[in-house]
């Protein structure tokens, strides 16, 4: 079930700050392990992907939210969705919840 990933711009530089800050490491970590799963199984248990209702793709398309923390104060977690073809997924952005 492998997907191909996209990963725009902000969210690269999301990335990139997490993985040179040392504080957060264990962040880092954690996006990267989402980022295969989402690459390997989108709707794998432990991402609780789920669609959120207040965004949109560039055109149209329905977004998700996986988790990349769980049980954490201000967790990571991004927002993706399917395409722009098939077997592809979107990464649009790389956040985290406020406390």
């Amino acid at each position: 079930m492998n997907f191909k990933l996209y990963i725009s711009d902000k969210a690269k530089e999301q990335i990139k700050d997490l993985k040179y800050n040392k504080g957060f490491s264990k962040q880092y970590k954690a996006v990267k392990k989402t980022l295969s799963l989402l690459e390997n199984n989108p709707m794998h248990p432990s991402l609780q992907s789920h669609r959120f209702y207040s965004l949109k793709g560039p055109n149209g398309e329905k977004v998700f939210e996986a988790y990349a923390e769980q049980n954490t104060p201000a967790a990571y977690h991004m927002f993706f969705y399917y395409g722009p073809d098939k077997r592809e997924i979107s990464i649009i952005s790389i956040e985290h919840h406020p406390d």
